[in-house]
């Protein structure tokens, strides 16, 4: 048995009044999940345990079996594992996003105008972290460069007791009220103040602003713990699996899950990602393991931008070159096989974040095909009563490959 899931990143949304009350999963043109929603058992789950974060980690945590209660430490602490950067004891790792920030005349207000600086370039990234490493980096501090705008800062010995903000859960509002706050805030404080010198006049940003760009004028940090201790999918499930993401915390779980983690040339998590690469590369590593999982950034960061048709495009390529691309491949080499599809969370365009209500999921098993005439692969699986339903998202998974009833 071949077990492959299917992760469309921020996905689901809610009803939009230029969609005439579509949302935009309800929008797209989607035959391929369609096709799969009719054949398979489809479910409503619940991914974000009550009084948690309705982040992505928490969320793709869940999906993978592990309960974000016992495993949960923080999201960055998985994207230093995904860079290589392994942790100690006392290290504290905290997401170090470049951000646009846009001040006042006075220069004493700032509004937080982008969350991922343009999306910026990894190469452009590149510069403006090793700019800050080498301004704001110490023997205690120390900072290491990532994908795009996503970047990791590792305090050894620092505090885990302070209250960081996501930077795109407060787009267009003033900062003031939610730079960090705790133990030892004035450290974080102080790095991100300091990081607005460096790189306000960096080459890098005077050249995106020659070009129309926006610059990644400040670090924004946020999203810290400590390393995870978790059992691998061998020791679970006894199952060989590999990923493959574009996004470090994704990836960054598949090493803690013992999975090897495909790297497809042209990932970019963004709607000029290599969706078909993706596909394939998860198709062949079937060759070698039991389970791929294939995580899509791109509806999500559509949805954060608040762009509705960039998000129907997003969730349109998913379907067509990912979803329908590995249902093709499975037919044609596997005969036992099960497809597990779903969003990890919602991301609607209204509010530009995460939102923690219950997703719609399919699960396809090519031994047991069902047949729900007239379904389509959207939020209107959730309202149904004849659905199964998964309240603790993380045992979702050992519905999937155990078939451990809920």
């Amino acid at each position: 048995m071949k077990y492959v899931v299917l992760i469309g990143d921020g996905m689901a949304d809610r009803p939009i009044d230029e969609l005439g009350g579509l949302t935009p999963l309800k929008k797209a043109s989607t035959p391929n999940m369609d096709k799969i929603a009719q054949k398979g058992i489809i479910g409503s789950v619940r991914t974000i345990p009550e009084g948690m974060h309705p982040g992505s980690d928490v969320a793709n945590l869940s999906i993978l079996g592990y309960n974000p209660a016992k495993y949960y430490t923080g999201r960055a602490p998985l994207e230093a594992a995904s860079i290589g950067v392994m942790l100690n004891e006392n290290d504290v790792a905290y997401r170090c996003n470049l951000v646009t920030l846009k001040f006042d005349k006075d220069r004493t207000h700032a509004v937080m105008d982008d969350y991922s600086s343009g999306h910026i370039t990894t190469e452009e990234a590149k510069e403006l972290i090793e700019a800050v490493r080498v301004g704001l980096g110490s023997d205690d501090i120390k900072f290491y460069p990532g994908v795009s705008y996503r970047h990791l800062m590792v305090w050894e010995n620092g505090s885990v007791n302070i209250e960081c903000v996501p930077p795109h859960d407060i787009l267009e509002k003033e900062i003031t009220d939610y730079l960090p706050i705790g133990e030892r805030d004035e450290v974080l404080r102080g790095l991100m103040r300091k990081s607005v010198d460096i790189l306000e006049g960096h080459p890098v940003n005077k050249e995106r602003l020659k070009n129309g760009k926006k610059p990644a004028n400040s670090i924004w940090l946020w999203g810290h713990g400590k390393r995870p201790n978790m059992p691998t999918y061998k020791e679970r499930y006894g199952l060989k699996g590999a990923l493959v993401s574009a996004v470090d915390l994704t990836k960054g779980l598949g090493i803690y899950a013992g999975f090897e983690i495909l790297k497809v040339p042209g990932v970019t998590g963004w709607l000029d990602t290599n969706y078909v690469g993706k596909a394939e590369y998860a198709l062949n590593a079937l060759k070698d393991v039991d389970f791929v999982y294939i995580h899509v950034e791109s509806p999500d960061e559509a949805g954060h931008s608040g762009n509705h048709k960039d998000k129907i495009r997003a969730i349109e390529d998913f379907d067509r070159l990912v979803v329908g691309t590995v249902m093709k491949g499975l037919k044609d080499r596997f005969e036992d096989y099960r497809i597990l599809l779903m969003p990890d969370h919602a991301t609607p365009i209204k509010v530009r974040t995460h939102t923690n209500e219950p997703v719609p999921f399919v699960i396809y098993d090519s031994r047991n095909e069902r047949n729900n005439k007239g379904i389509s692969y959207d939020e209107s699986i959730v309202e149904r009563k004849d659905i199964m339903v998964v309240n603790e998202g993380y045992r979702l998974m050992d519905y999937f490959i155990k078939g451990i009833e809920l």
